[in-house]
């Protein structure tokens, strides 16, 4: 540690709870970050103080030892082949060398598939002029009042009458026309400002940050094929500059946040508190910010649906699975199959548009 007391450092004191921890450190790091003239070790230190202090299991180690439990230095990813506990010997503890297997699902049994296969057309709102087929009826309904005014045998009054019918509709047909190209040509700038893409930032590459590279992967097979979907990876806050949140999907109005996680083997639930069970018992393997990140966005976007999901996925040899849970929690533990059956089929639901003001928020919002 360097002689340096992480509550000091923080400017908090022993009895500080987790949120004055949690404001002290988004103070700092506004000021500390090498974006904003701080330096890179300083920052570092920052960050682990913080990470070590608003979680309640590592706090209460360091708070006895004065020393911070450190992290096993990151390995760069190689693929292996998943290694097994031996024969008549019980494996405790993650292993590092582990590889969760790749979810593989029969898309014909995915019962929200079928939205995938429509191929709708994605369109923009909200809708900056007519439709097409507005704009063409009426362009074909003063062509209809020409006809009639050339055609139609009258009298003069009449003909009069149609005529000056047909020049009105004709100022009106004009500024739809206009309105309708004007909208048209904002569409196709949308477009080109979003880049035509469907996939957002990066995620994390270090080793430690395995279960987020699983999460994208995950995505790009099983949600990104939904007509109007984007997905976003290492969003920050509305007022921070980390990636506070793993990854982010879009699909018109309703946001999916998610947190990926590596958790040791067994069943999750959350119970009305939202708080996490593993096995029937208090879990106490790991803090999770993505609550906090739920109600920020909430915030942020009052006019979106957002819901979180934390997806867990083991960290040795072993089964992950979830219960229900109370539809309030903000962040209820998911396996891989259930959060694309679950949260596929909410996304699903919705139409295939792209919110221009929710898209943009989200996307500027993207630090990875």
């Amino acid at each position: 540690m360097g002689g340096v007391d992480y509550y000091e450092l923080l400017g908090v004191d022993r009895g500080a709870t987790t949120s004055d921890i949690r404001s002290a450190y988004r103070t700092l790091a506004k000021v500390m970050h090498p974006d904003a003239g701080g330096t890179a070790g300083t920052f570092h230190l920052l960050r682990q103080a913080y990470e070590t202090l608003s979680d309640p299991a590592l706090r209460a180690d360091y708070d006895r030892t004065g020393t911070a439990v450190r992290p096993r230095p990151a390995r760069p990813h190689q693929p292996r082949t998943p290694r097994t506990a031996r024969p008549g010997r019980r494996a405790f503890g993650a292993d590092p060398d582990f590889i969760p297997p790749r979810l593989k699902l029969d898309r014909d049994k995915v019962p929200w598939w079928s939205a995938v296969r429509t191929h709708a057309k994605v369109r923009y709102v909200p809708a900056l002029g007519p439709s097409t087929p507005v704009a063409a009826t009426a362009a074909v309904a003063w062509l209809v009042l020409v006809a009639l005014a050339v055609l139609l045998p009258a009298r003069l009054p009449l003909r009069v009458v149609l005529w000056a019918v047909v020049a009105v509709s004709a100022a009106a047909v004009f500024l739809v026309t206009r309105t309708y190209v004007r909208a048209r040509l904002a569409d196709r700038a949308f477009g080109q400002e979003a880049g035509g893409l469907i996939v957002y930032g990066q995620p994390g590459t270090e080793r430690d940050q395995l279960g987020e590279q699983l999460t994208a992967r995950l995505l790009a097979e099983y949600i990104a094929p939904l007509p109007g979907v984007r997905i976003f990876h290492g969003l920050a806050w509305p007022d921070s500059v980390f990636a506070d949140v793993d990854h982010a999907v879009l699909r018109g109005h309703r946001l999916v946040l998610i947190e990926s996680k590596m958790w040791l083997p067994g069943h999750y639930t959350a119970d009305e508190h939202g708080e996490l069970w593993r096995n029937g018992h208090p879990f106490r393997g790991g803090a999770i910010r993505l609550p906090e990140g739920v109600a920020a966005y909430r915030d942020l976007l009052p006019g979106l649906d957002v819901r979180g999901a934390l997806l867990v996925y083991p960290s040795r040899a072993g089964e992950i699975t979830t219960g229900d849970y109370p539809d309030h929690v903000p962040a209820p533990p998911m396996s891989q199959q259930r959060f694309v059956m679950e949260l596929g089929e909410w996304l699903a639901e919705e139409a295939p548009v792209i919110d221009r003001d929710a898209f943009r928020t989200v996307l500027d919002r993207v630090v990875s």
